[in-house]
């Protein structure tokens, strides 16, 4: 088969700007240079650098118009959608965010070439994870501590959530690990698992990885996260159920025992048993959501006629309920069907990939996207304790907006291989 990064930039291809980009990026100037807030100190040409961004990025590859034609339209639908929720609730946190997307669109453009080489890190293994546990050591001692858990590096006025870079360093493990061990997995026999510990010694390091940013970052939902991208990949490298369950319930069993010893877990987990309990203290910022979001009705307040901002770190931690105030029940589900589009989109990707290794990145990078939105949203509506976790491309986080952008821009790339990489 004929080198993918050679084919991919190949001298007789041209790039082909996507129409349904425009089309997005059109409809999305509309709507911001309408519905932006008219008084605040916003650069409106930060706004154009940011389409000019996702033009340059459609155009990176030669062969862009071999790749999947709405992954990056719905990537730049939300990013809009991400802008608008975070100024109308706070200016000087809009600008912030588009600059933090500026610098991920800017990684992609820049570093495309690199990021077309991505096949050689099949043979890097460990590495991965090693960066992962340094890190969250790091993060334990010179963390920066907020409402109980340490997930950010301050610079002075910076802060980096590493954890952000953590979850892309799983999936390229689990990646190089099971496209070169997951077939020997699938052979092998129930009763043959505990004399095969050497071949499950590493899968049980990087399962170790959610326990350790349970315990020392007192994080679930990041915990749940790991877990999730563990479970998913572990299952569609090995096709291992019985692996799956005993992992999902080692992890349930340890984040018990968590609960029972860290104060800060056992209130959140008793704010969402009982989140009228404390009304004026602890449960105040759960139950402005659910008044916003009651609010909402089926079809919103209307942008700007809402009071979004009475939810304490909407930005951060509440996004979903300012969506679903301001645009309803309708603009909450029309926001989820955008995930779910990017899910399947990415599941495809991997379904049509010409090897393991990348298929295993696809269903990786989707698994992330997929579970990262199914925790925090289900954390915003009650349905679990509220975690740490960013929703992609809507919640303000400049590490965030960076991490999502790689994983969709590799999933870009892949959907282009697949198509334009002849099988042999």
């Amino acid at each position: 088969m004929a080198s993918e990064s050679a084919t991919l930039t190949s001298s007789g291809a041209r790039p082909r700007i996507s129409i349904p980009l425009l089309s997005v990026l059109a409809v999305a100037s509309v709507c911001l240079a309408l519905l932006l807030p008219q008084n605040g100190p916003f650069p409106w040409w930060l706004l154009g650098l940011v389409a000019i961004g996702f033009i340059a990025w459609n155009a990176s590859v030669r062969l862009s118009a071999d790749a999947d034609p709405m992954l990056l339209p719905i990537v730049a639908a939300l990013c809009a959608l991400g802008i608008l929720v975070i100024t109308r609730l706070d200016v000087y946190l809009g600008v912030h965010q588009v600059l933090s997307m500026l610098v991920g669109l800017a990684i992609v453009v820049i570093g495309q070439r690199l990021f077309l080489q991505y096949r050689r890190l099949a043979n890097v293994t460990y590495f991965w994870v090693l960066v992962s546990v340094a890190l969250f050591v790091l993060l334990r001692f010179f963390g920066h501590e907020v409402n109980g858990a340490r997930l950010w590096f301050k610079f002075g006025p910076l802060t980096a959530q590493p954890v952000e870079a953590v979850k892309l360093f799983m999936v390229f493990f689990m990646a190089a690990y099971l496209s070169k061990n997951g077939e020997t997995l699938a052979a092998l026999r129930s009763s043959s698992l505990l004399a095969n510990l050497r071949l499950l010694f590493p899968l049980l390091l990087v399962w170790g990885i959610s326990i350790l940013s349970l315990v020392l970052q007192r994080d679930v939902g990041m915990a749940a996260l790991f877990l999730g991208i563990f479970l998913v990949m572990l299952y569609v490298g090995s096709r291992r159920l019985d692996l799956v369950i005993v992992s999902a319930l080692v992890f349930i069993i340890g984040a018990w025992i968590a609960a029972q010893n860290f104060p800060y877990v056992q209130a959140r987990i008793a704010l969402w048993l009982d989140p009228w309990s404390d009304p004026l203290g602890r449960a105040y910022q759960a139950e402005q959501a659910y008044f916003s979001m009651a609010a909402g009705g089926l079809l919103g307040t209307g942008y700007h006629l809402g009071h979004p901002g009475f939810v304490p770190d909407a930005a951060t931690d509440y996004p979903f309920a300012a969506v679903a105030e301001e645009f309803g029940l309708a603009g909450g589900l029309a926001l989820l069907a955008l995930y779910g589009a990017l899910v399947i989109r990415g599941m495809r990707v991997a379904f049509f990939s010409r090897d393991a290794f990348t298929a295993l990145l696809a269903t990786g990078f989707a698994a992330t996207l997929g579970v990262q939105v199914a925790v925090i949203v289900a954390g915003v509506i009650g349905l679990l304790p509220l975690t740490g976790i960013t929703l992609p491309f809507v919640s303000y986080g400049g590490s965030s907006v960076v991490a999502n952008l790689l994983m969709l821009n590799f999933l870009w790339i892949f959907s282009a291989q697949a198509k334009a990489v002849p099988s042999t």
